[in-house]
């Protein structure tokens, strides 16, 4: 029992230094595996894309039953104005991991452009502030009791701004966005090329359905790059069974490089990586109601040193539709 905990203690800081003290480690945003039903979360140009007020919250615990394991909350409101030619958006989130906090609020602005009789091209900004918390005198340094960097909390607010680009129809989507462009410093303590900074998010997604009779098809892909982490590729297919209930599967490979392009490894010469594969469902539960549910198998070294066992992340998603008119709502809606 003695060695389990000390085995969290020591990953829990391992993550706490890596994210905090120098380049190698700048995967920051927020991670979802519904990401397919949480849009407005990564691509401000997605605002006012539903045809309706659509409202969405979504929480994530992820690595359940460590101390200090992330868990993330957001909440989305979004609706067309000026004749559907306008997407306005709200974001509000929350996300902790360890002695990191991060509370925000972004609005997003879509500009609309009809590209046919079902295709719009939606150019978005987005705009606000976030409140970083680090309270990194709490952290155990053991013996290294004197590290400068680690010797006074910080608190700041950082505005920031993005954009993006999403081109979808009744049947398919793709979008290209960069959601904070400010590489905000987090800390004012420097020596030599270690700073602890946001570093810009790149995402591209995409997604289609085919069938049109009880059953459907829905594929979906993100790629997500970020300097300092490397390329993240997550592939999902879910399954529609009479526009109500759609059963998924995702898979999600990350692999972690330096700033230089090199591939990150190991004390034993492993590369670092960091895949899941996430089973899922969504319920249609009412023309308005709309429920989901996440479970990842996470498959790293991290797995590995708890003798192959499964540490559980789980994310649950609830969205409303508040519809402008019934035929809007029965309408079915894949993204």
């Amino acid at each position: 029992m003695t060695n389990i905990i000390k085995q969290k203690c020591t990953m829990l800081l391992l993550l706490i230094s890596l994210i905090g003290s120098s380049k190698l480690w700048a995967q920051q945003d927020k991670m979802f595996s519904q990401y397919m039903f949480n849009m407005m979360a990564l691509n401000p140009a997605y605002a006012g894309s539903r045809d309706v007020l659509s409202a969405t919250a979504l929480y994530r615990n992820q690595w359940g039953g460590m101390p200090g394991a992330p868990q993330t909350a957001t909440f989305t409101i979004d609706m067309p104005v000026n004749r559907e030619k306008v997407g306005l958006g709200l974001q509000l989130f929350n996300d902790q991991v360890g002695l990191e906090n991060w509370t925000g609020a972004m609005l997003s602005y879509a500009f609309r452009i009809k590209m046919g009789e079902r295709s719009t091209l939606a150019l978005g900004l987005q705009g606000g502030a976030m409140n970083f918390r680090w309270d990194l005198a709490k952290a155990n340094l053991g013996n290294n009791l004197s590290d400068p960097a680690f010797a006074s909390n910080v608190s700041k607010i950082l505005p920031n701004f993005g954009t993006g680009i999403y081109l979808s129809n009744d049947r398919s989507y793709i979008g290209v966005s960069v959601p904070y462009l400010i590489e905000n410093n987090l800390s004012d303590y420097d020596s030599g090329e270690q700073r602890a900074k946001i570093r810009r998010h790149f995402y591209a997604t995409a997604g289609f359905v085919v069938g049109r009779n009880n059953v459907k098809l829905k594929p979906s892909m993100m790629a997500r790059y970020v300097n300092g982490a490397g390329l993240s590729l997550d592939g999902n297919v879910n399954v529609w069974f009479n526009d109500r209930i759609a059963l998924g599967m995702s898979y999600r490979h990350n692999r972690f490089t330096t700033y230089a392009g090199q591939i990150q490894e190991d004390k034993e010469g492993n590369a670092l990586k960091g895949d899941a594969l996430v089973g899922m469902i969504e319920i249609q539960l009412s023309d308005q109601f709309r429920l989901g549910y996440s479970y990842d198998w996470t498959r790293n070294r991290l797995n590995q040193e708890r003798k192959f066992l499964s540490i559980p992340t789980h994310e649950i998603m609830l969205r409303y539709e508040f519809g402008f008119s019934k035929s809007k709502i029965l309408t079915p809606r894949y993204f």
